[in-house]
């Protein structure tokens, strides 16, 4: 596949990718500065190991620039910042070196943006795993899946939040499951044993059901690997029939994880009844959700009713406890209770009407600390 030929087939949807990348990165970086350790660190870093010209063919802001842009408007941002680049495509990196020293405002980083020319293989593995990193985010968005392996991502979440987000070439990963000329870099990708457990579970499974197999597989190996919360984001075709790609985040802080979530969400191109298909879909077909993410919201208060009977606690620790592995948000929980509560099947406190004693919550909220009681079974 040639290096820009996603670029140059689904623009919008590789902008769409780099909205959320360049987001989370924001959003995360607000987290990491705000934080006591942030203060004592002062550096974090935003590492693209496949990082491309610097612009999409229609001229648009790829990735990088799209960071290093908001970095330049803020002045602690601009301070702390570290950046490196690379591409093994020397015309790529002389590219988005080029884009980068036009950037207005681009002294104003402390860090020079670092831009280099090689191949990720197990060279970079073995320079990130005797690096002690700072807060780090890592984003690999290679053209097929060359260079993408556990042992890559673990390398660098490995230190204090340090996280990684990974494009993952679904459509090309898929036909070279069972292609033995391609079996070395599958099997880095999901670990040697899971893989070759994988292959012949996939025969004579639709293509829905593998897509869900490969990638419930995935996300169980980069679990056991110790990126305790993995959220995968999937791209259809222009036809809106089959899957592409997958924006894979992993993270082992709870926190990370529901501020992605709520990009994703956002960024989902359908919803059912509020609740976020977690896919870019140009022809805007809903799909079903993948590995137990096909719940609408109506399900949700059969499972809150279910998984905390008997239980009293705040809206807060409902949303905790139970959204890890689930398409719901945060206002989905929110929704739920307040439903529940209306037909009488929790109590909340305060309550959403005055009782004897009880001064009523204002109208239309549920805060995160609002205590809630469930009913035991039977």
């Amino acid at each position: 596949m040639a290096t820009n030929e996603f670029f140059d087939e689904q623009t919008e949807q590789s902008l769409v990718k780099s909205s959320i990348v360049s987001k989370y990165f924001w959003a995360w970086a607000k987290v990491i500065t705000k934080s006591g350790r942030g203060k004592q660190i002062g550096k974090i870093a935003y590492i693209d190991l496949f990082a491309g010209p610097g612009r999409y063919k229609d001229e648009s802001d790829s990735t990088p620039l799209m960071v290093l842009k908001k970095a330049i408007a803020d002045p602690t941002m601009a301070k702390m910042l570290v950046t490196i680049f690379n591409d093994k495509d020397e015309q790529n990196t002389k590219s988005l070196e080029k884009s980068i020293n036009e950037l207005p405002g681009v002294e104003k980083l402390t860090h020079k943006p670092k831009v280099h020319n090689q191949e990720v293989g197990p060279g970079v593995v073995a320079d990130f795993e005797k690096m002690k990193l700072v807060p780090t985010l890592m984003f690999v968005d290679p053209w097929g899946y060359k260079g993408l392996s556990l042992k890559l991502v673990n390398s660098v979440i490995k230190d204090w939040a340090c996280e990684c987000l990974f494009f993952f070439n679904y459509r090309r990963i898929n036909m070279g499951m069972n292609n033995e000329y391609v079996q070395e870099p599958i099997d880095q990708l999901f670990g040697e044993e899971r893989a070759a457990k994988l292959r012949p579970r996939l025969e004579g499974l639709t293509p829905a059901e593998r897509e869900v197999e490969i990638i419930e597989q995935l996300c169980i190996a980069l679990q056991e690997m110790g990126g305790k919360f993995v959220l995968p984001f999937r791209f259809k075709d222009k036809s809106g029939k089959q899957t592409s790609h997958h924006l894979v985040f992993v993270s082992k802080h709870p926190l990370g994880y529901t501020i992605m979530k709520g990009i994703m969400a956002y960024a989902s191109s359908s919803d059912q009844q509020g609740v976020a298909s977690f896919e870019y879909n140009r022809a805007s077909v809903k799909q079903q959700f993948l590995f137990g993410l096909n719940r609408p919201l109506d399900k949700l208060e059969d499972d809150l009713l279910e998984r905390f009977a008997g239980r009293s606690l705040t809206m807060e620790q409902v949303f905790e406890q139970h959204n890890v592995g689930t398409p719901f948000v945060e206002k989905n929980y929110k929704d739920a209770l307040a439903k529940l509560e209306a037909k009488g099947k929790i109590t909340a406190d305060p309550p959403a009407v005055a009782t004897p004693g009880k001064k009523a919550r204002r109208k239309g909220t549920f805060a995160g600390s609002v205590r809630v009681s469930f009913p035991k079974k039977g």
